[in-house]
């Protein structure tokens, strides 16, 4: 049963329409906001002509720093809105107008006339920066710094030595369902429909800043169309639905424009690698170093933790990796997409390409002879690591010998071909949570658990688990996930959502079967219930180093006249524990791999410095990978069977798609062009430019 591909159970609601998201529930009275963006990078709001806009047509308030309802203190700063006049970035809201319609709101967003005491800002990020620091942490609690032997020494002494620089870009995450929430008070009582990868985070949030006890709120995320991280924590428009409801008496509904949410919900901050390997003539790694910086905001402190996947990758008893970062006025970085490895590992996997180069040896046998026993930061055994198996099927499927291994050589016509390879590895997190499970007279099996299924197939495979810990038919169970007021689960991020959750609905089901087992005569007409909780077990110190692995092939082809660059097949090979639905699986490796692409190619975020904000606010100008952008994109895994996970033995695999899949695209453009490029995304304009000193093809190939 755990691994059939399974049918999502959404699936027909949502192409019928009759799925509803946080912006389709409109209560009775139901009004609606629309935020006003600050219109300087730095400074205070002086006037603000709010008595004109309230003449509107439907206007029924307008919230600024004057009149919106008190906040408490936040664990996060950037929800702290419309309590000041300060303008800490380009985009920070400074008011909220309330409608009867969406039009009017809008509208009266547009004619509110706002003064300005504007301040120089600073927005440029430089390695050489004289403000740069070394923080204590970075994201998800990792040391800034981790330093093991004698990296310099190591690395002057190396027969071959790779001293590179990347950069990367900020990206924005451009869910296809933009943030929106909807809030309604009653009876003392706060009920709020959001858009977030987990409502019980959102209800700790709002009691925090409403001074409420959390029973006296409910938030419901039923269906979610994508988050990729931005909607990892709660965001302005919750925040400010609930403040607008409060302040009006009615319900309110808060949908952001795309164009704001590149200022507001979080990105990917753009980072500066510098990689220096050491090897022998051998290949083998004798000294590794992975210094990052990045930037965040002056509201909150966020470091991508870019540098930790060196920490786990490869042999490297001489290691050195480093986060430094700069508070810029700019808005707060966040989650997206696999943080820390995306970036990281297109870095590390493109000096290992690099490496392979200047020791004339294949890229996979490189990665192959530099595979550690242990990981190497923290000596841990692994509790599984079949990254050599994904590299060595992934090389015979993907005929990967086949190659010319020397670069620039391979044409068609006008077309220059290459294929580059690179490993992916994500970090197997599980979070505490609770599920209960109940067998109704009726023969239903109902289970209960506040999971988010942000379009990964959440309920189908938590299905799945639970009939197969009841020993019961598919059919027979039915599955409850989205609001607070379920029993209490971890967010969907961190690939950690259906190994946390499964694990509580597995032991809660395993717990009813014995219940069933024990029980004699008919059920009680309430019918049995057994409810788990895994914080013991999840609390538990692991002995392992828990990491899935994956390794991705591609083939591109650069056009020499338009400098465009294509994906012409790409193959990912995953090791990621016991599959759970191999449909639902089979669609989250491809969907990271495809964002992986985008990565590489097209997407990206310029910072304007004269105006402190993104230039690309909406899909017309960031660009996201479409269906002819990606030709055939193939996944296949490795089944492993390991005991040290959880029940089902399952890792997680929402984000290690994504991880090496950039630098995978960037290393076989090298090889197509024999041009090594370090700065993503690889758009024409620099492929041209790159192009021009190649030798012109003839007649006869153009």
């Amino acid at each position: 049963m755990l691994g059939a591909p399974a049918v999502r159970r959404e699936a027909v609601e949502k192409a019928a329409g009759a799925a509803r998201y946080a912006a389709e529930h409109t209560p009775s009275g139901c009004v609606y906001g629309w935020p006003v963006p600050a219109a300087v990078p730095r400074g205070r709001v002086t006037a603000l002509g709010t008595a004109e806009v309230l003449e509107m047509p439907g206007v029924l308030a307008v919230l600024t720093h004057e009149n919106a309802p008190r906040l408490g203190q936040p664990d996060d700063p950037t929800l702290r809105l419309l309590q000041d006049d300060r303008v800490p970035h380009r985009g920070w809201y400074i008011a909220l107008v309330v409608a009867d319609t969406l039009e009017n709101a809008r509208a009266g967003a547009a004619a509110l006339r706002v003064g300005y005491e504007a301040e120089e800002h600073d927005v440029r990020l430089t390695g050489d920066r004289p403000d740069i620091y070394t923080p204590e942490e970075a994201n998800g609690g990792h040391p800034a710094v981790r330093e093991r032997g004698d990296f310099e020494g190591a690395y002057a002494a190396a027969d071959v030595r790779v001293d590179a620089s990347y950069r990367l870009t900020a990206l924005h995450n451009h869910p296809m369902e933009p943030h929106a929430a909807t809030a309604q008070w009653g009876d003392g009582r706060l009920t709020v429909w959001d858009s977030s990868q987990g409502s019980g985070p959102v209800r700790d949030t709002l009691a925090q800043l409403f001074g409420l006890d959390r029973k006296q709120i409910t938030a419901v995320s039923e269906h979610v169309g994508g988050g990729f991280g931005s909607k990892g924590t709660p965001r302005p428009p919750v925040v400010l639905a609930a403040m607008a409801a409060r302040h009006t008496g009615r319900p309110v509904k808060v949908s952001l424009p795309r164009r704001q949410m590149p200022a507001v919900v979080g990105h990917r901050a753009p980072t500066l690698h510098h990689v220096r390997l050491g090897a022998g003539a051998d290949g083998r790694i004798t000294a590794l170093a992975h210094d990052v910086v990045t930037q965040t905001s002056r509201v909150k402190e966020f470091v991508e933790q870019a540098a930790v996947p060196a920490r786990v990758m490869y042999v490297s008893p001489n290691s050195r990796t480093v986060h430094r970062v700069v508070a810029l006025d700019v808005p707060t970085p966040s989650w997206m997409r696999a943080p820390g490895e995306a970036p990281g590992m297109y870095a590390l996997e493109s000096a290992m390409d690099e490496l392979a180069v200047a020791t004339g040896l294949d890229p996979v046998e490189l990665r192959l002879r530099n595979e550690p026993a242990t990981e190497p930061d923290s000596g841990l055994p692994f509790s599984s690591r079949n990254l050599a198996a994904c590299l060595r099927r992934g090389a015979e499927v993907f005929g990967w010998e086949e190659r010319d291994p020397r670069p620039g050589v391979t044409r068609e016509g006008g077309l220059l071909l290459g294929t580059g390879v690179a490993a992916s590895t994500y970090p197997v997190l599980i979070a505490p949570s609770r599920a209960t499970a109940h067998l109704g007279a009726d023969g239903v099996h109902r289970i209960r658990v506040n999971a988010t299924d942000i379009g990964t197939g959440a309920r189908t495979v938590l299905a799945q688990i639970a009939a197969e810990a009841l020993d019961t038919p598919l059919e027979t169970v039915t599955v409850e996930i989205g609001s607070s007021d379920l029993p209490a689960a971890p967010l969907a991020g961190g690939s950690c959502g259906t190994a946390s959750w499964g694990w509580a609905v597995h032991k809660a089901c395993t717990l009813l079967a014995k219940r069933l087992a024990d029980h004699r005569g008919p059920l009680p007409a309430e019918g049995l219930t057994a409810s788990a909780d895994t914080k013991e077990e999840t609390g538990r110190e692991p002995a392992h180093a828990r990491h899935a692995f994956g390794a991705v092939f591609c083939e591109a082809q650069v056009d020499t006249v338009t400098g465009e660059v294509a994906v012409r097949r790409m193959l990912g090979v995953f090791a990621a524990g016991r599959i759970l639905n191999a449909r639902t699986a089979r669609s989250q490796f491809i969907g990271g791999m495809t964002m992986g692409i985008g990565m590489a190619l097209m997407e990206g975020s310029t910072m304007d410095e004269r105006f402190g904000d993104y230039a690309e606010c909406d899909l017309a100008s960031y660009h996201v990978p479409v269906c002819a952008d990606v030709r055939s994109v193939e996944a296949q895994w490795i089944e492993e069977d390991d005991p040290h996970l959880n029940p089902m033995g399952s890792k997680g695999i929402g984000e290690i798609g994504i991880v090496g899949t950039a630098a995978a695209v960037a290393n076989a453009v090298h090889h197509a062009t024999g041009v090594r490029f370090r700065e993503l995304p690889l758009t024409p304009d620099k492929l041209v430019q790159a192009l021009e000193g190649a030798p012109a093809l003839s007649d006869r190939d153009r």
